[in-house]
């Protein structure tokens, strides 16, 4: 998914000028906030301590190709029950569910030990999976103890990044992040590869949250702890026993989440934003954001567009090219002044033929798209039509799928409009398209 785009901040070193007189007086200030606590001194003795005591509970997840014995996926996971299970994120065993045959992985532990996991549940709408070893920890994390997290909580992450070793990062709790259906916790860290699967503790060792991701700049997300702990709940209840095909039981996740999430999507309450003279919709649930932006007419470009997104922050890892459960759309006003009815034409038609903002995943994951076109009248409006799928070749039943319609008839002026979908079943992804289109309309 493309994220909204954010203002670029240069990084730089400012040069702090201080003159002679100035001098003292800046160290008595900056002695004067050591004492008081503005230095690390009120911290110093406690990273160093919680590392001590619990870094032991967490180890590196490595998933190997069997055939060639090379690394494909080296992540974390961390202890949570005195048998051998560990929590991890979905995505770092992923391999293992999705070609079982191929794959295999294997924890080591702070003392250099290695031992054979296998996956016994998965989470893959919140990124998570049990795992489980013959190795017995003499700790484990307790998850679930409960408890207000307030905002600005000092909170610390242990992992193991870029395979170099386990590692402890500093951060606070931020609440969640906005516009998810279900809560992701914002993380003001700087989580790196690797330490995914790993938790993110008070200084008591109470587990907050599970390392999932990060967009850089410290900014760094967590899988709720509740969430690990009803999967883990899973694997406890009497009778339990792990899925036979894991791959079968990923898919069965994904269909039954769209249940949820589809569920309430353009309706008749669906807000609407005008552009030009069309009506159409935006901010279908509280957890789509939307964003606009326009620009003129100048030397690179010869017409004007107004631009109106929506998307969500929620997304399903299938595969390291690969992710679904997700709905983008998108509304493009454009017209101009400078160019004939025909530059304008040619330049409308590229664009409505133009990429799509969906994966570009290989063929032995998905179908090449198949496409069917046609022309849609609606309340007096004339709009060109395309609808494509591909087809999911690992998870039946799932399409990706590609809404696009373009007005017609409005000389140098045109609205493309495109709403794409990932992950969605088929019945799924035509009522979508039924009523996004249904939701389209001359301005009032």
């Amino acid at each position: 998914m493309t994220l909204p785009r954010r203002p670029v901040v240069p990084l730089a070193l400012a040069a702090v000028v201080v003159t002679a007189t100035a001098a003292p007086a800046l160290a008595s200030l900056l002695g004067r906030l050591q004492h008081a606590g503005g230095g690390s001194a009120a911290t110093e003795g406690t990273t160093p301590e919680v590392f001590r005591r619990f870094s032991g509970q967490v180890v590196k997840l490595q998933v190997s190709e069997t055939r060639s014995a090379a690394k494909a996926e080296v992540g974390s996971a961390f202890f949570v029950s005195a048998d051998g299970r560990l929590i991890t994120n979905y995505h770092v065993v992923a391999e293992l569910v999705l070609d079982p045959d191929r794959y295999r992985a294997e924890l080591v532990d702070e003392a250099g030990d290695s031992a054979a996991v296998t996956v016994l549940a998965i989470d893959v709408v919140h990124d998570l999976a049990v795992v489980r070893t013959r190795l017995r920890p003499g700790r484990w994390f307790q998850l679930g103890a409960g408890g207000r997290i307030a905002q600005g909580l000092r909170l610390y992450s242990l992992g193991h990044p870029l395979d170099e070793g386990i590692a402890i990062v500093e951060g606070t709790y931020n609440g969640n992040l906005p516009h998810t259906l279900y809560p992701r916790i914002r993380f003001t860290g700087a989580l790196n590869p690797g330490m995914s699967g790993g938790p993110a503790i008070t200084v008591d060792g109470r587990v907050v949250g599970v390392n999932v991701s990060t967009a850089g700049e410290e900014s760094s997300y967590l899988v709720p702890a509740s969430r690990a702990a009803d999967l883990l709940a899973r694997t406890s209840a009497p009778g339990f026993t792990p899925a036979r095909d894991l791959l079968a039981e990923a898919g069965r996740q994904i269909r039954e989440y769209q249940e949820v999430y589809l569920r309430n999507l353009f309706t008749d309450t669906t807000e609407s934003v005008t552009l030009g003279r069309w009506r159409l919709p935006t901010q279908p649930a509280e957890f789509f954001d939307c964003w606009a932006d326009a620009s003129e007419e100048d030397d690179q470009q010869p017409y004007r567009e107004v631009d109106h997104t929506c998307s969500t922050n929620d997304d399903i890892f299938i595969s390291a090219d690969q992710s679904s459960g997700v709905i983008d759309f998108e509304h493009e006003l454009l017209s101009s002044d400078e160019l004939d009815r025909f530059r304008f034409h040619a330049m409308y038609t590229k664009e409505f033929h133009g990429n799509w903002d969906l994966d570009d995943v290989g063929p032995d994951e998905v179908t090449d798209f198949s496409c069917t076109t046609g022309r849609i009248r609606k309340d007096g409006l004339v709009f060109a039509a395309v609808f494509c799928v591909r087809r999911y070749l690992k998870l039946p039943g799932l399409y990706d799928a590609v809404l696009r319609l373009a007005s017609i008839g409005d000389g140098h002026r045109g609205l493309l409009t495109t709403m794409t979908m990932s992950g969605v079943t088929f019945a799924n992804a035509r009522e979508m398209a039924r009523r996004y289109i249904a939701r389209i309309g001359p301005a009032r």
